[in-house]
């Protein structure tokens, strides 16, 4: 069966030149602002949201708030559009959740790319894999996309789960910020290599670091690495 795309955007050519471009692939919903798209997820099943930042009333960073703070919807991946290009503008959408994020203008086949790459990555796509990586008090299970710390769940976006279960599968080595950005985006990301850093610190957050015994070491000018045993800093 087809994905299901919901497209949120206020303008009308917008939304038609991104259904035209993907209905021969996708079955495509849309919605005109944040509230119309808020409302249609709770009535709908859908793969994955492309949502303008800029929208009237309750705008994208709201909505992504809103998706995020939802039991059923906080793993939706969601590619960000905005006419603005400000990096301060691009690091907010990507650390209120969004999984990408595209300025406008933008080439139609980098969006279908993008897409492809953030599904291919996301939860939404279903793995026969049912392992568990365990470190320390932290468990990711595979199956579920859930992962636990001392039993709870953690509200992690789809993004933050495969940086996360990256890191557990080659935990003690140290992995680059290219090859991160490259297994977890799955294509060129123009040197942005910030998006790691936002991510990494998102994460960190979330699974509530301890300064003194950390989960993920930074490697400063390299990358990134998982720590399996506790008060290992180096």
């Amino acid at each position: 069966m087809a994905k299901r795309i919901l497209i949120v955007d206020d303008e009308v050519h917008i939304l038609e030149l991104i259904s035209f471009n993907l209905e021969k692939e996708y079955q495509v919903l849309t919605a005109g602002s944040g509230e119309e798209a808020l409302e249609m997820l709770n009535k709908e099943n859908v793969d994955l949201m492309i949502l303008d930042l800029m929208l009237p009333g309750m705008d994208g960073i709201q909505v992504c708030n809103k998706v995020r703070n939802e039991k059923d919807l906080m793993h939706l991946p969601i590619i960000m559009l905005t006419a603005k290009s400000e990096d301060s503008d691009r690091i907010l959408g990507l650390e209120v959740g969004a999984d990408d994020y595209l300025p406008k203008p933008f080439n139609v086949r980098e969006l279908q790319a993008r897409i492809k790459a953030v599904l291919r990555r996301s939860g939404y796509e279903q793995s026969d894999a049912k392992n568990i990586y365990k470190i320390r008090d932290l468990s990711l299970d595979i199956e579920s996309r859930e992962v636990r710390k001392n039993g709870a769940v953690l509200p992690l976006t789809a993004k933050e789960f495969d940086l996360l279960k990256l890191l557990m599968e080659h935990h003690g080595k140290v992995l680059s910020r290219n090859f991160l950005l490259d297994k977890i985006w799955g294509y060129e990301y123009f040197g942005e290599s910030r998006t790691v850093d936002v991510h990494i610190r998102h994460l960190r957050m979330k699974i509530g670091e301890d300064e003194e015994n950390p989960y993920i070491l930074t490697k400063r000018g390299i990358g990134y690495k998982m720590l399996r045993e506790e008060g290992r800093r180096e």
